[in-house]
């Protein structure tokens, strides 16, 4: 009950205090310092490279498989698991990638983008106090998920200038509290793709303490080699330890559709679903079916796919080759990492904002991707989208050519 006082004959409540009413996960959940950039990039009308989100359209075939669902009616809700065609379609590609089996009906589960597959993730395995590793820099939905379940984030810096994922340094981070490593392969936002032997690191850290390793995978069509490395949950006795979750938004170019997935053992699957039920219950039926037509593309989609990002990557690259600005050339993804050390700045979100402002380009801070901005790294490194108009990249590059250092300003 409210606590009031009298005053004379009239009665006054005393002032209620809200924010004593917010949870103390939520007070711990950062929101990223990227929304100031955004909305100053629309101030200043300046080109977005810092969103990864494509500004071309998606193929007309997926757009035309959700419209036709939505003339069919197909408006109602979907099995809360997901459409089964398009649980049977992810089954065939990973099979087709991997050649490794995964039952449609008992171990994939849809859900509303790989965020909130992770969050289901996380209720599903981590108790309050259950620690979680997560290498960083790092997306920032990884930690506030863990919080939300009560986890608590541990966090293993990645060696820079190459973004080296050390064992020894996960080794030594790994208590009796631990529950579970999160293995975001390509890296975002370095661009690394994880080699084999540091990937075959972790496997041995899961073997060894017992550990989940909860995959992030949603970049794992794009990459840059002849040959993408295997992802974690095909070495010996990794696939029972892995939660792979992954999503449609960036090989199809849908980050709106909110389209994910989870695959899991069937014993961990019926616990993702129940959490994914009282999340959700279902993703977009429409949206979906748009998927089913995607996940059904030929070889040559993906194949064109990496080559227009290659393009794009490319655009890019000869642009700071030329400018002689340093960059760390990306493995996977569409993210590039520029550093601009020598432009005199020892702030890099302040760097972030004085490009948005005065050159016309916005992009995002490498710092935003640590908690709670605690990145001490000497380096300013900005992170760029490349998923954007070829004409958009180049005027980009020409926009960059008027930076100055800042002692020259």
């Amino acid at each position: 009950m409210p606590e009031f006082k009298k005053e004379g004959k009239k009665m006054t409540f005393e002032p209620f205090h809200a924010a004593g009413k917010l949870t103390e996960r939520i007070k711990q959940i950062r929101i990223p310092s990227f929304k100031k950039l955004a909305d100053l990039a629309s101030k200043y009308k300046a080109i977005d490279l810092g969103s990864g989100k494509p500004d071309f359209p998606t193929d007309v075939k997926f757009k035309a498989a959700a419209i036709q669902a939505i003339q069919d009616d197909l408006n109602q809700y979907a099995p809360p698991s997901g459409v089964k065609k398009l649980r049977e379609g992810i089954a065939a590609r990973l099979q087709k990638q991997f050649q490794t089996q995964f039952d449609a009906e008992q171990e994939i589960t849809i859900c509303s983008g790989v965020t909130e597959s992770m969050a289901a993730v996380f209720l599903a395995v981590i108790n309050p106090g259950d620690e979680v590793i997560i290498l960083t820099p790092s997306f920032a939905a990884y930690d506030a998920d863990v919080h939300l379940c009560g986890g608590k984030p541990v966090y293993v810096e990645l060696t820079q200038p190459t973004f080296y994922l050390d064992k020894e340094k996960v080794a030594a981070a790994i208590t009796e509290h631990t529950k579970a490593i999160l293995f975001n392969s390509p890296h975002n936002p370095s661009g690394r793709f994880f080699s084999q032997a540091e990937v075959q690191g972790i496997a041995e850290l899961s073997k060894k303490h017992d550990l989940l390793v909860i995959t992030d995978e949603i970049y794992n069509e794009i990459y840059y080699n002849e040959q993408a490395i295997a992802p974690i949950w095909t070495l010996p006795d990794m696939r029972e330890r892995t939660i792979l979750t992954n999503g449609f938004s960036k090989t199809y170019s849908v980050t709106g559709w909110r389209i994910g997935y989870v695959v899991a053992t069937p014993v961990l699957t019926k616990g993702i679903r129940k959490a994914h039920n009282y999340l959700t219950l279902s993703s977009a039926l429409p949206l979906q079916m748009g998927m089913v037509e995607a996940i059904q593309s030929v070889d040559d989609y993906y194949i064109e796919l990496r080559k227009s990002y290659k393009k794009r990557l490319d655009i890019l690259k000869n642009g700071f080759d030329e400018l002689e600005i340093p960059y760390l050339l990306p493995e996977g993804g569409y993210f590039l990492l520029v550093d601009f050390s020598a432009f005199g700045w020892d702030n890099d979100f302040e760097f972030a904002q004085y490009i948005t402002e005065h050159i016309g380009v916005s992009a995002r801070p490498l710092s935003g991707f640590y908690p709670n901005d605690t990145y001490t790294g000497q380096k300013i490194w900005l992170r760029l989208a490349f998923c954007k108009q070829e004409e958009v990249l180049m005027e980009a590059i020409a926009r960059f050519k008027k930076l100055k250092k800042k002692s020259e300003r």
